[in-house]
């Protein structure tokens, strides 16, 4: 019984670790999903246009706030525009073409990262072919638009953007649309020679989805604004615009955001969103998530351990009760010298004329106990003992013809 027990003990302490351990893991997504929640918010708050806007040259500030970040990075040197979206921030270029991939305009630490214009490439956009990299994100941010000017729709309507470097604005006039590889060096190409942009520029114009006829030349300077592409792994979507000395209305100003006029675009670029303020929420539901995760463990928990104390208190009471009988057992034997016997299945033992049979006799020398199947509150314990013709005469009560029954105590 006791390794019985043990064991059932040791089997209650697995049990509740198990419990503890599923409930501390269950505590630990819910802590995670809300920092990844807010994580993410992070991100995409950093790489908002507006957390630049306040650094955006203006006519009326000639360059003031301009000045401020480039006094925050030195390599901030330039300012893009994409008339109609939230495409607006500063740019940037770093010795290589890794720096910016996680690195901000204010030349910090940002998964976000910048735009920036290829390493190869000269700040005052002198080459034939300048590039410009910024991440493909959510919420309409970094170059994360790029990829609506797949759309004829929207490729048709956003015909303008703005270039701001060298003290002044510059316009520029897109003209082309390209899914091209990553891997593609015909397109992603440096310091094209005079002799080469003749075939460089046919060659972009073979792979265009769209394209407009603007009459462009080998005279020209072209920008190629690229990001990543949802559709393949090592996808880019890439809008090709020229840059010009003359400077385009911005159709889209009426609207803060930029998008108001979206219903020419057939399937154009969607309504900006507003601010999403998705990660309270979901910090408030993980601290509301986690007390009650804590209180249905211990609801749970509580139950089974009443319900193990309950069994193990039935199964004690069991065995005091079985040690108790084992004990009367061996008090009766002691006392009355000799086995005694469960005659549960017998007849009730006679004794002389008790039975009402005719003619006395005593119990053939043996000693006898009888299990009456009555209640608790009826039973009495009856002992015989004989030994060669003489025995203890049952109480009769008065009752003539009384019938002796022996039981044991503890059974009815």
């Amino acid at each position: 019984m006791r390794a019985e027990a043990i064991g059932g003990r040791v089997i209650n302490i697995i049990n509740g670790a198990v419990n503890i351990m599923v409930l501390t893991i269950v505590l630990l997504l819910i802590t995670f999903s809300g920092y990844a929640l807010w994580d993410s918010n992070q991100i995409h708050q950093t790489a908002d246009k507006s957390h630049y806007t306040i650094y955006k040259p203006t006519i009326m500030d000639e360059g003031k706030t301009f000045k401020e970040l480039q006094a925050l990075n030195a390599e901030v040197f330039a300012w893009l525009t994409v008339y109609g979206t939230n495409i607006d921030y500063p740019v940037t270029q770093g010795q290589d073409n890794m720096k910016y991939v996680n690195t901000n305009a204010e030349g910090l630490y940002s998964l976000s990262g910048s735009i920036f214009l290829d390493a190869d490439d000269n700040k005052d956009f002198s080459g034939f072919i300048n590039i410009l990299y910024g991440h493909h994100m959510a919420k309409q941010t970094m170059f994360g638009e790029i990829g609506y000017f797949a759309d004829r729709g929207m490729f048709d309507s956003h015909l303008f953007g703005n270039l701001y470097f060298n003290g002044k604005d510059h316009g520029i006039e897109f003209f082309a649309f390209i899914h091209a590889d990553a891997y593609d060096s015909t397109i992603f190409a440096a310091n094209i020679k005079n002799t080469q942009r003749r075939a460089y520029l046919d060659n972009l114009l073979k792979k265009t989805l769209f394209q407009r006829d603007i009459k462009v030349t080998t005279d020209d300077r072209i920008v190629l604004l690229s990001t990543c592409s949802a559709a393949s792994t090592n996808g880019r979507d890439i809008l090709v615009g020229r840059i010009t000395n003359d400077i385009y209305t911005n159709f889209f100003a009426s609207n803060d955001t930029g998008n108001d006029r979206n219903a020419l675009a057939a399937g154009g670029l969607p309504a900006p969103q507003a601010r999403d303020t998705g990660w309270p929420k979901g910090i408030i539901v993980c601290l509301v998530l986690m007390p009650l995760s804590l209180s249905i463990y211990r609801i749970i928990y509580h139950k089974k351990r009443s319900r193990r104390k309950r069994a193990r208190s039935r199964n004690t009471s069991q065995r005091k009760m079985n040690n108790y009988e084992k004990k009367i057992t061996a008090r009766r034997r002691d006392s009355y010298g000799g086995p005694v016997l469960d005659l549960s299945d017998r007849q009730p033992a006679c004794h002389g004329s008790v039975c009402g049979g005719s003619g006395g006799s005593h119990f053939n020398g043996e000693a006898g106990v009888y299990q009456n199947r009555v209640s608790r509150t009826a039973q009495r314990d009856f002992y015989l003992q004989t030994d060669s013709g003489s025995g203890v005469q049952p109480h009769a009560g008065g009752q003539q013809n009384e019938r002796l029954y022996l039981y044991r105590y503890g059974n009815g």
